[in-house]
């Protein structure tokens, strides 16, 4: 017990731009030490974030403590904003946490392991001209700025509207222009990977993992609505994917273990994405956990601990830690494969 609650918690949101607004939690200790956490959300209704702080606020001020063990990890989080509140709640207690030992987040967290981090250019949002021209111009803006790899969405006509309709085919074409365009500026050889934000149904999906492929993309992000209903869609274009050179990613939205349960030992994707913005604690991400990648058989799943320098194996059945593999500095990206005896 430090015997310093909370005396003030606030949630700030700014307007970026008209399709991104950046959201921080902010909390006061009664010591008055300040700390910070994110809660951005996409996709939401603007009140959803609003509600769910009304929620959580006046139960946080009656926590005994201003740490992150004070937050009860079986608080419900039956929705995105719910959840993404909570994290940024647990994000703020480790920054007081932090400040309160005079020490780094970092260090709070388990201590630097290294003095950079790799990382790729989204430059989606950034993309005001939304032709391919735009794009391309974005692209090469990125690529003067040193980086080596890219993320793009770009299928902006892909809609509810057209999936109705059953014209994903037709709607999908601007965005493949749109890749091209981006290919085409960075050369053949830097990483591009595309994210298509849920758009497609399973027959539009086969189709864009196979002219994707054609392009040249590394992975294909959130084809489908990650729905467990959907886990045999996405296990079937996985492998479709796996077939031509590309990964499969996604789960950037699940909260909690028990979220990403059934997408894990269904084989849904090669690399599954927490974001500590919503799942549920930073605690919850390994401290420092990055990506998560399956055999192909479906079996065990391979964690990247950037912060310890190692690699969990995890058996799918058990969801359990069955071995640690040490592997040197700042394991980030992995790939999995499998001999033939």
């Amino acid at each position: 017990m430090t015997g310093d609650p909370l005396r003030r918690i606030t949630l700030t949101v700014a307007t970026v731009t008209p399709a991104t607004r950046w959201a921080f939690l902010e909390i006061a200790t009664a010591s008055g030490l300040a700390g910070v956490g994110e809660a951005s959300i996409t996709g939401q209704p603007p009140e959803a974030l609003g509600e769910a702080f009304a929620a959580i606020a006046p139960w946080a001020l009656e926590l005994a403590d201003a740490v992150p063990a004070a937050l009860p990890q079986d608080f419900p989080l039956p929705s995105l904003p719910v959840a993404a509140v909570y994290s940024a709640l647990d994000q703020a207690l480790w920054d007081v946490a932090a400040r309160r030992r005079g020490v780094a987040l970092a260090e709070a967290l388990g201590g630097a392991r290294r003095s950079a981090v790799p990382v790729y250019a989204n430059i989606n949002r950034r993309t005001r001209d939304r032709s391919p021209d735009g794009f391309a111009a974005s692209a090469r803006d990125a690529l003067a700025a040193g980086f080596d790899a890219f993320k793009i969405a770009p299928f902006d006509e892909a809609d509810a509207a057209t999936r109705q309709a059953g014209a994903l085919d037709r709607a999908m074409r601007p965005g493949l222009a749109r890749i091209e365009a981006v290919r085409e500026a960075i050369g053949p050889r830097r990483a591009l990977m595309v994210d298509c934000h849920r758009r497609f149904d399973a027959p539009a999906a086969e189709a864009a993992i196979a002219l994707a492929a054609a392009i040249g993309v590394r992975w294909i992000e959130c084809p489908v609505p990650e729905t467990v209903d959907n886990i045999p869609t996405l296990r079937r274009l996985r492998h479709l994917a796996n077939a031509r050179g590309m990964l499969l990613a996604g789960c950037e939205q699940l909260i909690r273990v028990a979220g990403f349960a059934p997408f894990l030992s269904g084989g849904a994707y090669d690399v599954l994405m927490p974001d500590v913005k919503y799942v549920g604690g930073a605690e919850l991400g390994g401290k420092g956990a990055a990506w998560v990648t399956l055999t192909p058989d479906g079996k065990r799943a391979y964690v990247a601990n950037a912060v310890t320098n190692d690699v969990s194996v995890i058996d799918i059945k058990s969801l359990k830690e069955v071995a640690r593999i040490n592997v040197g500095f700042v394991p980030k990206r992995n790939a999995t494969g499998m001999l033939q005896n």
